[in-house]
């Protein structure tokens, strides 16, 4: 009986382990599933738009859409900030839900996403984010900034909302941090000292000063909504978290309740 407990705790202990080595040097491919595109690539987007190419260093281009209103004047931009797949072809699709509503929506892609390229960190992302920020400065005022974060998305928009003003911060499916987020998926591990990246919502939040609406659906299996509702208590007066019933992570704009709340923020 010993002999067969000591071989059972032997094969715990070496898939432990490998589970460990995999997640600590696999972690990018785990969390973020980037497609490049081609530099020369012509985007067929079936809407008005403009493409722009920062350069912020020397291996760094960072690959900005902005997709204009039917209006030749728009009432302000929405800096879209979207999620950790594909590139800005997956999220182009929402952009007539804010240029329809007057406003012009500039996404960006992250590096090794789209034909972005340069260094992937946590701060480097934040980085790429305020370059986006003084880009819009150059044209809008604060009052006319809205910062839009979807799943990672919502950790860049909310450490720049934190970090400099806006009409408003709008987040869909967030995580509470991401090391909590990965935590509730693996428990076993010591994830705070394991994961390369952090992504605090949690700390940034409280320091926004601009009014906040946060989407989070029900039956999200990539973000738990249990795991979205602790930052309910970090939300200042005035300030919504509002319930999909049902909702995914992927399908909220599927949903009346979401798209005539995001219609009414948008109407402000």
């Amino acid at each position: 009986m010993k002999k067969k407990i000591f071989r059972w705790a032997k094969v715990f202990i070496l898939v432990y382990c490998t589970g460990g080595i995999v997640l600590y040097y696999g972690q990018n491919s785990m969390l973020f599933h980037p497609v490049t595109v081609d530099k020369h690539t012509r985007y067929e987007f079936g809407q008005a738009y403009t493409e722009v190419n920062l350069p912020y260093d020397r291996e760094t281009n960072l690959n900005i859409i902005q997709f204009r209103t039917p209006d030749s004047v728009a009432k302000g931009v929405v800096l879209y900030f979207h999620g950790n797949r594909a590139n800005i072809s997956r999220y182009a699709s929402f952009a007539p839900s804010f240029t329809g509503r007057g406003y012009e929506v500039w996404m960006i892609d992250y590096p090794g996403f789209g034909k972005s390229t340069g260094k992937f960190t946590e701060q480097k992302l934040y980085d790429y984010a305020l370059q986006l920020y003084k880009l819009a400065r150059s044209r809008y005022k604060p009052s006319g900034i809205i910062l839009y974060g979807k799943s990672l998305g919502t950790c860049m928009a909310t450490q720049l909302a934190n970090a400099r003003d806006c009409r408003r911060l709008i987040l869909e499916t967030p995580c509470y941090s991401m090391t909590s987020l990965i935590r509730h998926w693996l428990p076993i591990y010591p994830i705070g000292t394991m994961l390369h990246y952090r992504f605090p919502n949690n700390e940034w939040l409280p320091g926004v000063t601009a009014p906040v609406s946060i989407f989070h659906g029900t039956s999200d299996g990539v973000i738990p909504y249990s795991n979205a509702a602790r930052l309910k208590p970090l939300l200042k007066p005035g300030d919504e978290f509002i319930t999909i019933e049902g909702g995914s992570h992927n399908d909220l704009y599927s949903f009346p309740l979401f798209r005539q709340k995001l219609d009414s923020l948008l109407e402000r």
